[in-house]
């Protein structure tokens, strides 16, 4: 039975996904959310998909911090004190802590961490003061040469506990390099291996190993030290930092309940996300971004500033958004933005002026107002660095970023292992690192319209062809249905790489698999999926996914942004799928309906099943053993971040039980076999042994059997 000819396409789809990816200078805003119930709901996703996109879904092992705390400098009125924590074993978190000299009770805890100003803790602006001054940017020189230290020293003043962390490749937290952190550009080909990798290698990111996970992990492992510390009132802690350390800010109060006051400083924005490596992961802003990420900590207070950089537009631009929800949750005096559009990118003293009556007022500490900065002493490098002949800086670089990693592997192997003692627990924690990595749930497919282009008809088949348009996303799938006379209410979508016309040989015959399904009544379906068949220009295969314009080789910067092709053509058979379950030929719908996939397209289907559940009644695939884990090009048409950290192709089987799944290409034993017998559906899986052949043939048998 010969296919028919399909008609030439000049033009390719009408889809909103054939332009250029977004990066980090797109415009970020926030849908409002109609209902508390509606933005608890979106509000649980987020904080999911932040947690996922660090590595941190679930949390790692919370070993030992063998914190010291040591140096002591008494300034009068306050102390302080140098500190080391290990976040992971033999990792080191450094920084200072300000106390007030004289504590009664329990006191609040600020946690200041700091962006990328020059040696960070350190650094010493004293050439810029002078004009800070004259402008009313600050007070007193020596505010203005350090704003880290100021607004320590004034907490401390105030009655806090003060605590100044490195950020990552910053002053004595050099075990990972400023380079490698902050300046990452090229791949190394000697840390891109399936076994033994480095960071920034499609390894690293299968696992989601990212340095800005390592940072928030740092964060969540200070507030761990800081609740450890007798005189810290563990219901009174507040972080804030500014620029990179904004984004630090924003991310701890999203996802670790303990902050109790959020303060992140010029980096709230539409606009610019954050440029640098250590602010960007895969999946982390996809469809969601910084305002979306600061509301999360609503209804609790958070005051935030902007200045004459990419937070210039905010009382316009994403402010009032997040007023808005403060609002719906009944807290709107408990978010305020300070003004600061003649400033440059800061935190100065006007914005430190606002945050401490924040923390006065929010922390109950009764001090008359307004809080007026005092000058301080102004301490060097010398003076705070923690590392000397009593505390020897530690191992650092590439060996110890093997070691680092190898930890975060083994580590993760062990945490998510206590995630297959049941199918819930394993839907909770693989499944929900499956939400994140493709990113559209079922409840989330669309409104979907056809276009009839092409029609005929030709020994017992009818032949439609034509395009399923996704209104809702603006997304075009050109489909070919293969429609027979004597329709059993039954319909087979079959996917392959060549797209719609995989379904025959080079011939232009229909596959014996398809044609045993037509046989038997079934209806079947062909889609070209994205850059699939008619989505390609000249007609050759896609070898390297689209990628953001940029310099630098960082998979964040395009797959912390867009959906990876993995996603979008996983999307493209939900909607499909959709389709089918819903169709209504003359008056009768669907009755039954099928995936088959034996190529590289098995995965994308096993995915879109674990999305689809039941509406897909049998699945077919085979997985040939392909493992996303192997890929070593994260520009491949199949690489997924995440997809090695959450059990990789056995998982995404797994998370198919109980339904109808037969699968070639894999051996019993396997995480998809285990998971099936905890969810008592053994024989719903059924692992074909034998040669598969290129025609479909068997697939086609068992689901015609089903």
């Amino acid at each position: 039975m010969a296919v028919f000819a399909t008609s030439s396409h000049a033009e390719l789809p009408d889809d909103a996904r054939l332009a250029a990816p977004k990066d980090l200078n797109g415009y970020f805003g926030m849908q409002q959310p109609v209902s508390k119930e509606a933005w608890a709901k979106r509000a649980a996703y987020v904080k999911k998909q932040i947690l996922v996109s660090q590595g941190l879904w679930p949390l790692p092992t919370r070993t030992p911090l063998k914190p010291q705390i040591y140096g002591q400098i008494d300034e009068g009125d306050y102390t302080i004190e140098k500190v080391t924590i290990e976040s992971f074993p033999g990792f080191f978190v450094t920084g200072s802590l300000y106390r007030p000299k004289e504590i009664k009770g329990k006191v609040p805890a600020i946690l200041c961490p700091h962006g990328h100003w020059r040696e960070g803790r350190f650094y010493d602006h004293q050439a810029r003061v002078p004009g800070d001054i004259i402008i009313g940017a600050e007070r007193f020189e020596n505010g203005g040469r350090n704003h880290i230290q100021a607004r320590c020293v004034t907490l401390a003043r105030m009655g806090c506990i003060a605590f100044a962390i490195d950020m990552v490749g910053y002053a004595d937290s050099k075990q990972l390099s400023y380079d490698l952190v902050h300046r990452f550009k090229t791949q190394r080909p000697e840390m891109n291996k399936t076994k033994n990798w480095g960071l920034y290698s499609p390894q690293a990111e299968a696992n989601l190993q990212n340095v800005m996970g390592i940072q928030t992990w740092n964060g969540i492992r200070s507030i761990d030290f800081l609740e450890s510390l007798p005189e810290v009132d563990p219901k009174r802690i507040g972080v804030t930092g500014a620029s990179g350390g904004g984004t630090q800010t924003m991310l701890l109060g999203a996802v670790d309940d303990r902050v109790a006051l959020s303060m992140p400083m010029v980096m709230v924005s539409t606009a610019m996300q954050g440029g640098c490596t250590c602010e960007n992961s895969s999946l982390l802003r996809v469809n969601t971004g910084n305002i979306e990420f600061s509301s999360l900590f609503a209804p609790k207070p958070q005051i935030m500033n902007n200045a004459n950089d990419w937070t210039r537009e905010m009382a316009d631009k994403g402010y009032p958004q997040i007023v808005d929800l403060y609002t719906l949750l009944g807290a709107k005096s408990r978010v305020k933005l300070i003004r600061g559009e003649h400033f440059r990118h800061n935190y100065n003293y006007v914005t430190r002026a606002q945050m401490y009556m924040w923390v006065n007022a929010h922390f109950k500490l009764a001090h008359k107002t307004p809080i007026i900065e005092q000058d301080f002493q102004f301490r060097t490098e010398a003076e705070l660095t923690v590392w000397d002949t009593g505390h020897p800086k530690p191992e650092g670089g590439d060996k110890f970023e093997l070691k680092l990693v190898s930890h975060l592997t083994k580590d993760n192997a062990r945490v998510l292992k206590s995630a297959e003692s049941s199918l819930a627990e394993f839907r909770k924690i693989h499944g929900g690192g499956w939400d994140v990595i493709i990113g559209r749930g079922h409840d989330q497919i669309g409104e979907i319209e056809w276009t009839l282009e092409d029609k005929d008809r030709a020994n017992g088949v009818i032949r439609m062809s034509g395009k399923l348009r996704n209104i809702t996303y603006k997304e075009e799938l050109p489909v070919l249905w293969l429609y027979p006379t004597d329709w059993a209410g039954r319909t087979t979508l079959w996917l392959s790489e060549q797209g719609k016309s995989g379904m025959s040989d080079a011939n232009g015959e229909v596959l014996a698999g398809v044609k045993r399904l037509l046989d038997a009544g079934h209806a079947v379906v062909g889609a070209d999926l994205l850059y699939q068949g008619e989505f390609l220009k000249d007609g050759k295969p896609l070898r390297q996914t689209p990628s953001v314009e940029s310099p630098r080789e960082f998979a964040g910067y395009t797959q912390g942004y867009n959906h990876t092709l993995f996603a979008q053509r996983v999307h493209d058979v939900m909607t499909v799928c959709s389709f089918i379950d819903g169709y209504n030929n003359h008056g009768r719908r669907n009755e039954s309906l099928n995936i088959v996939a034996l190529d590289r397209t098995g995965p994308v289907a096993a995915a879109a099943r674990v999305k689809l559940g039941a509406a897909v009644n049998n699945l077919a695939i085979n997985t040939d053993g392909f493992r996303f884990a192997k890929l070593l090009d994260y520009r491949d048409p199949s690489f997924a971040p995440g997809t090695a950290k959450y059990g990789d192709v056995p998982a995404l089987i797994g998370l198919n039980a109980p339904h109808s799944t037969w699968v070639a290409g894999e051996q019993r034993g396997t995480l998809a076999d285990r998971i099936f017998q905890i969810a008592k559906a053994k024989d719903s899986l059924s692992l074909y042994r034998g040669r598969v052949g290129k025609d479909g043939a068997k697939a086609a048998d068992w689901i015609v059997g089903r």
